[in-house]
């Protein structure tokens, strides 16, 4: 995955874009990036500042978050549910060496 371009530059690249004084492909062209990368920048600057619907970035960063966090909590439980099912057999089977009548 390429690096990404530092925030200013972002920041730059959608306060020009946003003065529609260019079209995207030629900011594009005079920054060095894709087309569509400005209309990502620019849709994402758009959702952020509540100009256009969908999910903001601190939403879509925390949506992550939250989702990390449920697949680590369902790992705990599965391992959990193991030990359990471990402790439950050797319940049943009893102490080693004792007979039972």
């Amino acid at each position: 995955m390429p690096k990404p371009f530092p925030k200013e530059f972002r920041d730059d690249v959608v306060a020009i874009a946003l003065r529609r004084e260019s079209s995207f492909a030629q900011i594009a062209k005079d920054f060095g990036i894709s087309e569509s990368c400005v209309q990502r920048w620019v849709k994402i600057a758009e959702v952020d500042g509540g100009r256009r619907a969908g999910v903001t970035s601190s939403e879509a960063t925390e949506n992550r978050e939250l989702r990390k966090r449920v697949k680590l909590l369902e790992q705990e439980v599965e391992v959990l549910r193991r030990a359990a099912a471990d402790l439950s057999q050797a319940n049943l089977s009893g102490p080693k060496g004792s007979t039972r009548s």
